[in-house]
């Protein structure tokens, strides 16, 4: 693979451009067309978070042309479960030259995303793409160059960065309220349902995933670089596959069945989910995937905890960890900066129980609206050095990832021009950048060295991107 060397100025020219519009599908509505889109990979996420949700939400602007899977019977169940009435493909290609769609959603395995992003640049569609936007650097290369090849955008599906108390956090940090940043705290819990649901399904397979480094972490090494401003030069890394996966006395091929459901914790009833049945047991036959595959299974290969240091453009120094077998699920986050220091975190059971108690002591003051009641909010602690410390409140929304989801669809699909003062939507560079951390932490961790950004791709990183 060829390296170009990019001038600083053009290259931030051109990110800031992707950044700041990176899909122009939805310019049909302003001209009074339904925005024509396609989607390829029906399991779980596509057909119901791209799927029934837009069509529920947006079927006054949007129109579906077109649904591609390789497994014929989950593709006939996702028609029926978005309830669209348009042809269907097993083959990609095909679709794609009968539809033509103006927008392409891709929502397929992580390890394919390259494929049909590249193919749908290449059909001449803006494509939409579930994070990660692809698993390793030379995948990222190929994208980045059929974007430029083709003239079309890549917008990448980030909807943590529309939830509210995160965009606080991004508020806080631009206006730099506690002095310049200079190192950051990111810890992230998965809980052993949660977790181990990773390790049931194909993401257990660095094949396919990546590793969590890349399926799960994107999103979190997006949220570094959107709150930090800036991007990633080096990291260093360290990662065990010590929990699931071999690390057991006794394993199944999958949980139905298994003689040692009675005596496994991780033991799950698919059978108990009917949507799960119809849409995946139901259709094992076609292509052999297992959804409730043994968490326990030999063949997994990916790391179940994490550690990752990263050093940024800005000299923002940051210590990340991942782990996926927690007894409960959130984060916790602290900025240090020169003049004082933000904490917050979301999920800590402990920190909830807090904030109940402070309810209590207030019940007499507050309103009776109980979808106002004082818990609802999520905290954000700022402590000035020398000073004090305040407490600011984010009000909490109880929608998808915090109202994460409603505002991401609607940025997209009903309001795609409108002012983006905080950079939350996010294009090709962004996704790239956000998978080049995790893609140089494998090899960290693989050959036990830092690892240079700039040796990966022909992306150069800048100490700010301007947003």
């Amino acid at each position: 693979m060829k390296r170009r060397n990019f001038i600083k100025t053009s290259g931030a020219v051109v990110a800031g451009s992707m950044l700041l519009n990176p899909s122009g599908a939805m310019a049909a509505n302003f001209a009074g067309k339904k925005t024509r889109v396609a989607l390829v990979g029906t399991g779980v996420r596509g057909i119901s978070f791209w799927g029934k949700t837009i069509v529920e939400n947006f079927s006054d602007i949007v129109e579906y042309v077109g649904l591609c899977d390789i497994n014929p019977g989950r593709l006939a169940f996702g028609k029926s479960f978005m309830g669209v009435d348009c042809p269907t493909f097993t083959n990609f290609d095909e679709m794609m030259k009968q539809t033509k769609p103006d927008m392409l959603i891709v929502t397929t395995v992580d390890s394919t995303h390259h494929e049909f992003i590249i193919k749908g640049l290449e059909y001449g569609a803006e494509v939409l793409t579930e994070k990660p936007f692809t698993t390793d650097e030379v995948k990222c290369q190929a994208i980045l160059d059929a974007e430029k090849k083709y003239n079309k955008k890549v917008t990448v599906g980030f909807n943590y960065r529309f939830n509210p108390h995160y965009t606080k956090l991004r508020e806080l940090l631009k206006e730099k309220r506690v002095g310049k940043l200079t190192s950051v705290d990111f810890h992230w819990y998965l809980n052993v349902y949660h977790g181990a649901s990773y390790f049931r399904r194909w993401h257990g397979l660095r094949e396919h995933s990546g590793t969590l480094l890349i399926h799960k972490a994107s999103h979190h090494f997006d949220l570094l670089n959107w709150w930090i401003d800036s991007d990633p030069v080096e990291v260093s890394a360290y990662g065990m596959l010590e929990h699931y996966g071999k690390n057991n006395p006794f394993r199944g091929a999958k949980c139905r069945g298994c003689e040692h459901k009675d005596k496994c914790k991780f033991f799950w009833d698919i059978t108990g989910n009917e949507h799960l049945m119809k849409l995946y047991v139901e259709n094992e036959h076609h292509d052999g995937y297992i959804r409730d595959s043994c968490v326990w299974r030999n063949e997994i290969d990916i790391f179940d905890k994490m550690s990752v240091q990263i050093k940024y453009a800005n000299d923002v120094q940051v210590n990340y960890s991942l782990t996926t077998y927690s007894p409960y699920e959130g984060m916790t986050i602290a900025f240090n900066g020169m003049n004082g220091r933000i904490d917050s975190w979301d999920g800590i059971p402990w920190r909830r129980k807090e904030k109940l108690e402070q309810a209590e002591l207030h019940t007499k003051e507050m309103s009776q609206d109980k979808e106002n009641k004082p818990a609802d909010y999520e905290e954000i602690f700022v402590s000035d050095n020398f000073g004090e410390t305040n407490l600011l409140k984010v009000p909490r929304e109880r929608g998808g990832h915090g109202g994460g989801d409603k505002r991401l669809h609607d940025r997209v699909f009903r309001n795609p021009e409108s002012p983006d003062p905080y950079g939350h939507f996010a294009g090709s560079r962004d996704g790239a950048m956000s998978i080049l951390i995790g893609t140089a932490a494998r090899k960290s961790i693989d050959e036990g060295r830092p690892i240079k950004i700039a040796d990966l791709t022909d992306l150069v990183p800048y100490p700010s991107r301007g947003v």
